[in-house]
C-alpha cells in the first residue's frame, strides 16, 4: 500500500500528503494547526519549503527566522531544523533526492 497522495498524521496537529515523486525530486504539502510544531530533526536531503498560508516560526541551526504567505525558505543537506506555526499554516516542502524514509 503507497501513502502517495493520501493524507496523514506527522506530529500532533500536523497532516501532510506526499505528492507523486519524481525520480530524484518529491513534493509534500503539510498542513499545521496554530501553536502545532515539526520537531527538531535532520536529514541528508536538501530542501525548500513555500509557505501557502499563514506564518511558520522556522528554527535552523539554532536561529531563528518567520516565513509567510507567500515566502520561502532553504534548509540545507544535514541542517537541524524545526518549526512551529504562529498561525492555522500551509507548506509545500520539496526535497531532493526523495525522502525514501517518508515514502512507504
Amino acid at each position: 500500500m503507497s501513502n502517495i497522495g493520501e493524507w496523514e498524521n506527522a506530529e500532533p496537529g500536523v497532516t501532510r500528503k506526499i505528492l507523486q515523486p519524481g525520480k530524484s525530486l518529491m513534493l509534500m504539502e503539510v498542513h499545521f494547526e496554530q501553536g502545532a510544531e515539526g520537531y527538531e530533526h535532520a536529514h541528508p536531503h536538501e530542501q525548500l519549503s513555500y509557505c501557502l498560508k499563514g506564518a511558520i516560526e522556522f528554527t535552523i541551526d539554532g536561529e531563528k527566522r518567520i516565513v509567510r504567505q507567500g515566502e520561502s525558505i532553504v534548509i540545507p543537506s544535514g541542517a537541524r531544523h524545526g518549526v512551529r506555526a504562529l498561525e492555522a499554516s500551509a507548506l509545500l516542502d520539496a526535497f531532493t533526492p526523495l525522502r525514501e524514509d517518508l515514502i512507504k
